[in-house]
This record gives C-alpha cells, sequence and structure tokens, in this order.
C-alpha cells in the first residue's frame, strides 16, 4: 500500500518583528524527526496588512496530494452508476397472463472498503407476449374477435405488457476470479415495489371503448410488495474502461388488484396474487473513483 506524507507548518517570531515560515513534513509511520525546510522569510520592512495577508494565502493555498488506494492492489470505497437489461421469464399466478418479457433501468451502487454493497434501482417492463387475450375484451368484441369503431371498421389495436419496479439492495462481494479484490461473486437480497398490467395499444384512437378511462377497466393493473435475490460477478477493471456485472435475478412480487372492477368479468376485483420474474441479467458499470496518482506532489 502506498505511504502517505503528512505536512505543517512551523512559524518563529525572530527579532526585530520577522517571522520565518517553515514547512515540516515525513513520512506516514516513519519514526524519524520531522524534517524542516525554510519556506518563506516575511521580514518587518513589510507592512502588517501584507504581512497577514501572505501568512494566510501561503497556509491556505499550500496543498499537498496525498496517495490515494489503488483499485489494482487494495480494497476500495468505491460509487457505481449503472444500466442493465434483463431477459425475464414469468412465473406463479403472472404466467396465466404474460409470457417472456424485457426490463431496463439505471441504478446506484455503493461499494465499501469491506465489499458490503448498498444500492437502489428503478427498471421498465415491457413485452408483447400476453396470453389468454379472447378474455380481455370479449364483452365489447365481436364474434370474430375484433372491436367496431367510430366509422364501423374494424379498430387496430394489440396487447403488450408494461411494468415498473423499485428494488433497494444490500449484499456482499466475494472477492476471487479478478483482476483484483474489488472483483468477484455478489450476492445481494433486496425489497420494494413491483407493478405490472395489460397495455392496449390503440394509436388511431377511433374506439371510445378502449380510449380514454375506459382502458381502465381492462387492463387488470397490479402492483404491491417485491422481494429480490441477485446472484452474479461484479467485474473492476483495473483501468476503469471495463466494468459490467451478469448474473441471476429473480424478483417475486405480493401484490394485488389497483382497479376496483373488472368491465369484462362485470364485477369487483378482488383476491391477491404471487407473480414470480425469474432472469438472466446483465449491467454495463461507470465507477465514480480517483486512481491513485504514481507521484506525489507538494507545493
Amino acid at each position: 500500500m502506498l505511504e502517505k506524507f503528512s505536512c505543517k507548518y512551523l512559524c518563529k517570531i525572530r527579532p526585530p518583528d520577522c517571522i520565518i515560515i517553515y514547512l515540516c513534513f515525513n513520512y506516514k509511520g516513519c519514526d524519524c524527526e520531522y524534517m524542516l525546510q525554510p519556506l518563506m522569510v516575511v521580514s518587518g520592512t513589510y507592512p502588517m496588512k501584507i504581512r497577514l495577508r501572505l501568512l494566510i494565502l501561503l497556509m491556505f493555498s499550500c496543498t499537498f496530494t496525498q496517495a490515494q488506494k489503488s483499485i489494482q492492489d487494495s480494497v476500495i470505497f468505491t460509487n457505481l452508476v449503472y444500466a442493465s437489461y434483463t431477459l425475464q421469464f414469468p412465473g406463479g399466478d403472472m404466467a396465466d397472463r404474460f409470457g417472456t418479457n424485457s426490463c431496463i433501468g439505471p441504478g446506484y451502487l455503493i461499494k465499501t472498503s469491506s465489499n458490503w454493497v448498498f444500492g437502489i434501482e428503478g427498471n421498465f417492463m415491457f413485452g408483447k407476449e400476453v396470453k389468454n387475450t379472447g378474455n380481455i375484451l370479449s364483452l365489447i368484441e365481436t364474434s370474430d374477435g375484433n372491436i367496431i369503431d367510430m366509422e364501423g371498421i374494424y379498430a387496430d389495436y394489440n396487447f403488450n405488457e408494461r411494468g415498473f419496479s423499485a428494488i433497494a439492495r444490500v449484499g456482499k462481494l466475494i472477492p476471487g476470479w479478478g483482476p483484483n479484490r474489488n472483483s468477484g461473486i455478489i450476492f445481494a437480497l433486496g425489497g420494494g415495489y413491483l407493478q405490472h398490467k395489460i397495455y392496449i395499444e390503440h394509436k388511431d384512437k377511433t374506439a371510445p371503448t378502449i380510449t380514454g378511462d375506459y382502458l381502465k377497466g381492462y387492463d387488470e393493473l397490479k402492483r404491491g410488495f417485491a422481494s429480490n435475490i441477485f446472484l452474479g460477478y461484479l467485474y473492476l477493471g483495473n483501468r476503469n474502461k471495463v466494468n459490467f456485472f451478469a448474473g441471476i435475478d429473480c424478483t417475486v412480487g405480493f401484490t394485488g388488484h389497483v382497479r376496483p372492477y373488472s368491465f369484462n368479468n362485470m364485477k369487483f376485483n378482488s383476491g391477491k396474487f404471487n407473480d414470480v420474474l425469474t432472469g438472466v441479467r446483465v449491467g454495463w458499470i461507470i465507477p465514480i473513483f480517483s486512481r491513485a496518482p504514481k507521484d506525489y506532489y507538494y507545493y
């Protein structure tokens, strides 16, 4: 580990009214005496205001750059901003309505110097596989499964999946199989919020029965608490150019109906649901930390 310098100032007053400023410095852990080096002499020939200004300016402008820890040879504290993509496969009650979907979103992690991780993220879910579409709008469809719009022709519409999740996480990184001790197997547990619905896409908006607030009677919007488990691999490169993670992600949502009434079933909604989403997840990371300088600088 790179050693750190320490420095301090020592002022001595010599008659007649002469101030000599010394810079004292040594290496951390060194038992030797501080080395003294004259830095500035402010003699009594200067007015008092100028001498004070020079003294304050020197003591606040003289900076010393300490060596930082290197990601290559140390376990560092760092902030990680990332974007991820997940290919998800539904299970539980959610599998009765939806098929495979995609999930994208940003996130933020803090990795401590003891390799604990804490973070939060938000994800947008979308997909085109909606099952059992025959019982979504059956009450307003024709016998051949279409809806007639205001112009007397078949309306053009599609069924899609839309959803959102927000998860807070805590986990542990186990170093190994990487270029440094900041890379390795990561295991995290999380909790947060999950919601999903049927998105009826009707671009022309010529059929009033599937436009505006009427859509809320058919979208089967559900939301509730969600728990999350992630097991994967985190890679942080030595040169801060290649940083990523990949692994298995599983979310279990305990959801319920948001809409009080179902237009198609002509009854009030009730019941609780166990929605499972299991997927393969990859993410690209932008670490926010400064690389350790190779040399020491002081002014």
